[in-house]
């Protein structure tokens, strides 16, 4: 059985392909932008010319003015740049798959409870472990993530017809309601904890090093190579299960790959900046409308979108109001919220 997109004409397909990859190609400049917007601009801005310099020069060539601009890109903001294009491109593969998964437009990294896995690991942590910095949650709050998921999908897969979607979903509910009454659980109990939590938290690019970018690439190269297995899996899945399974397709394989895939994207998200709100929600949606739904299409346009988001709100959180910091969980809900609300209207104008 051919798929409706090769039952095309050709002409049609080669004008479909040349516009999706004018997108992509149109993202990877957003991304260029973004990139050097946030290495330039902060509570101290710095010249694109001494950006050039620091980037391209050694450190001992440099003098003065220049010698100080060098250090802060390099040591802060570069691998601060560095951690919120790779956490947003990994949130908007990990919404798009979630949505093809569980077929739900709302769908999000928190859908599944990696999330709220990576919170509670967190909050045990510091409560009982004695965590006290970013290097430390890291470790915990992919732990977390990784156990949350794997009990949800546990969960799911318990009697006949396995883990559909909407099984998904409800164990999804279910396990962040229990994960959440954890979490207050343990903040009421200790002071000190909530203290410390709360800056993790509302998810925040701030303080984020080399150090934190080196423990979370190879978990998301992982990531990256499940999904994109699961891509022409989730194309079919979109169809509906039996026709899936018609075009050749194990949707239960599709489905474990796409998942694990998507929790450990998720997981190493929130591991390095905390639960940032919205763009695994928005960044999909966006996608789509530029390159369709295929998604061998969407996840690298999707990858792309996430970066650019997450890089514009850090740049915005550091401009509100200087010297202080808006955190990037919070710029991104402010954007996501009117999003969300113009989701449901078109929703309901459609229904």
């Amino acid at each position: 059985m051919s798929t409706l997109a090769e039952r095309r004409p050709p002409v049609e397909r080669r004008g479909t392909t040349a516009r999706r990859l004018g997108w992509l190609l149109a993202g990877v400049a957003a991304v260029a932008v973004a990139m050097l917007l946030s290495v330039a601009l902060g509570s101290r801005s710095i010249g694109v010319d001494q950006v050039l310099r620091a980037l391209t020069e050694s450190p001992d060539a440099l003098t003065g003015e220049d010698a100080s601009a060098a250090k802060v890109v390099r040591e802060l903001r570069v691998p601060r740049t560095l951690i919120a294009l790779m956490v947003g491109a990994a949130l908007g593969m990990a919404g798009a798959v979630m949505q093809g998964l569980t077929r739900n437009p709302i769908a999000e990294p928190g859908i599944l409870g990696v999330s709220q896995g990576a919170s509670v690991a967190v909050v045990l942590a510091i409560a009982y472990a004695g965590a006290d910095s970013l290097d430390d949650y890291v470790w915990f709050a992919f732990v977390g993530a990784a156990l949350a998921a794997v009990v949800v999908y546990a969960v799911a897969n318990q009697g006949r017809g396995g883990a559909t979607p909407v099984r998904l979903a409800l164990a999804g509910a279910a396990i962040n309601a229990l994960l959440a009454s954890v979490i207050a659980g343990v903040l009421t109990t200790h002071g000190a904890t909530l203290d410390e939590y709360r800056f993790w938290q509302v998810g925040s690019l701030t303080g984020r090093d080399a150090q934190i970018a080196a423990q979370i690439w190879p978990f998301l190269l992982v990531g990256v190579g499940l999904v994109a297995a699961a891509a022409r899996g989730l194309d079919a899945l979109a169809l509906g299960d039996d026709v899936a399974r018609g075009l050749g397709q194990n949707v239960a394989a599709v489905r474990v790959t796409g998942g694990l895939g998507a929790a450990v994207l998720t997981g190493a998200g929130v591991a390095a900046a905390g639960p940032i709100a919205f763009v695994g929600l928005a960044v999909p949606h966006i996608g789509r409308a530029l390159v369709g739904g295929g998604h061998r299409w969407l996840l690298p346009m999707a990858a792309l979108l996430g970066g650019v988001v997450l890089l514009v709100s850090d740049v915005v959180g550091r401009l509100v109001f200087p010297p202080s910091e808006v955190p990037a969980g919070v710029t991104t809900a402010l954007v996501g919220v009117p999003f969300l609300v113009y989701l449901v209207r078109r929703s309901a104008v459609r229904g």
